[in-house]
């Protein structure tokens, strides 16, 4: 255990924490899932950096090579550049069309794409 390694007792971090001493030993035995915020507090109390309560060892574990995710920007069609630019003219046209026509062009376009 970080605390026992760093010879704290439950008691050093609670003066330097604030959190209750049967908090802590909650939050030792896993019966309390603490919040970001206690754990920042924890980490600051042992002068370790926030990592360290999740890892084993001096550094961060090296992190897999994963594929770029892209960004919600990268997925939504019309979101930038000419598309945008159609999706604004589509949105202005469409609000002087009355509703019924704007169903007729909804299953005009879902039969479309479904080619």
């Amino acid at each position: 255990m970080l605390r026992e390694t760093k010879k704290l007792s439950q008691g050093d971090i609670e003066k330097r924490t604030g959190l209750l001493r049967c908090y802590i030993s909650r939050v030792e035995n896993g019966h309390t899932v603490p919040a970001i915020e206690t754990l920042e507090k924890l980490a600051r109390a042992m002068e370790v950096p926030l990592y360290q309560l999740f890892y084993d060892g001096e550094e961060p574990p090296e992190l897999p090579n994963l594929p770029k995710r892209k960004s919600s920007d990268d997925i939504a069609w019309g979101s930038t550049g000419k598309d945008a630019r159609v999706l604004g003219r589509f949105r202005r046209l469409l609000g002087r069309v009355d509703e019924a026509d704007r169903r007729l062009l909804l299953y005009m376009a879902q039969k479309m794409a479904t080619r």
